[in-house]
């Protein structure tokens, strides 16, 4: 009897213990914040000073490829001794520590909500922690990049586009929002279009082309460049002899990175009508698939005078981030 009194209460006591953890996984409350938003925790006169002055300059630079200076990240500063319930559930936050601790950086998850990235940067003096801004810069970035497109994916999510045509014939999977229609699909291009206002429009543009379309080395953009003009010109002509053509003007960036763990380029540069007046930003990855000894290229571009263009491309690069190759 002793036995079987020692078996409930062990069962008791991990059962409670489950309950504990499993209490602590869902206590954290919802993030909450615009995407593309930086919390940045900083007492006044750190955010008013030398440490501020960097942090704008890194996390509010200008995006690549936009036709008008638009920042990275918008921000908004909060005092150490009110970053407390609300206020710290921002979904991505760069908190800043002053005092008589280490230079380090260090990168958190949910540790105020969920699902939130936090960065925090620390040292003695404003000399120590411009160095750790410096120095980790990129990191932060890309995971604070990571959060955001995530959170954008999982909005995408809840109403997606019925594409399993486009899906067969690439071989891929891809969440694409309802809003979006399916205006060209031929048997190796698809072009998809969402109507913003009057004119105004996001595209994505979908093809495949052999692994030997693009070398690597110092002409992996030109290649792309030149790819790109071949295929908007051939498959989406405008009339009279109208065609779009990557810009002469604006010089392309190109980065590398990884999609559906494959490596990938990534160039993001400006567009515009040969014949006449329409031009804006685009957003071109060439996702390297040696399976099926090709490239995957998805291509997303813009065209909304007027307007702000930051969060359309983002929107654009989320869709496409969400590829994954069967």
């Amino acid at each position: 009897m002793k036995a079987l009194y020692s078996v409930l209460i062990c069962v008791l006591l991990l059962a409670c213990g489950d309950k504990k953890e499993a209490d602590k996984s869902i206590y954290l409350p919802a993030s909450n914040g615009n995407l593309n938003s930086i919390s940045v925790v900083a007492d006044n006169l750190v955010w008013e000073g030398g440490v501020g002055e960097r942090v704008r300059d890194i996390f509010a630079a200008p995006l690549d490829g936009l036709p008008t200076e638009e920042p990275l990240f918008n921000m908004r500063q909060i005092p150490t001794q009110v970053f407390d319930g609300f206020a710290a559930r921002s979904r991505i936050v760069l908190k800043i520590e002053k005092g008589d601790i280490e230079a380090t950086t260090k990168i958190v998850t949910d540790a105020f909500a969920k699902p939130q990235t936090v960065a925090v940067v620390g040292g003695k003096t404003d000399k120590e922690i411009i160095a750790q801004l410096e120095e980790n810069k990129d990191k932060i970035i890309d995971a604070f990049t990571k959060e955001e497109v995530k959170e954008k994916q999982r909005r995408i999510d809840l109403s997606l586009l019925e594409d399993n045509q486009m899906e067969n014939k690439l071989g891929i999977t891809i969440h694409i929002p309802s809003v979006y229609r399916i205006s060209k699909a031929d048997e190796d291009f698809f072009w998809v279009r969402k109507n913003l206002s009057n004119s105004k429009t996001m595209e994505l543009m979908f093809y495949e082309v052999p692994l030997e379309t693009i070398s690597k080395g110092d002409s992996t953009i030109v290649d792309i460049v030149k790819m790109r003009d071949e295929i908007t010109k051939s498959k989406i002509p405008g009339e009279d002899g109208i065609y779009m053509a990557v810009e002469d003007a604006y010089a392309p960036s190109m980065f590398k990175t990884i999609i559906d763990n494959k490596p990938a380029y990534e160039i993001r540069g400006m567009w515009e009508m040969k014949g006449y007046t329409m031009a804006g930003p685009f957003i071109t990855y060439a996702i390297e698939d040696k399976i099926n000894n090709r490239y995957l290229i998805a291509d997303g571009y813009v065209y909304a005078p007027s307007l702000e263009k930051r969060d359309y491309i983002f929107e654009l690069e989320s869709i496409i981030k969400s590829i994954t190759i069967k």
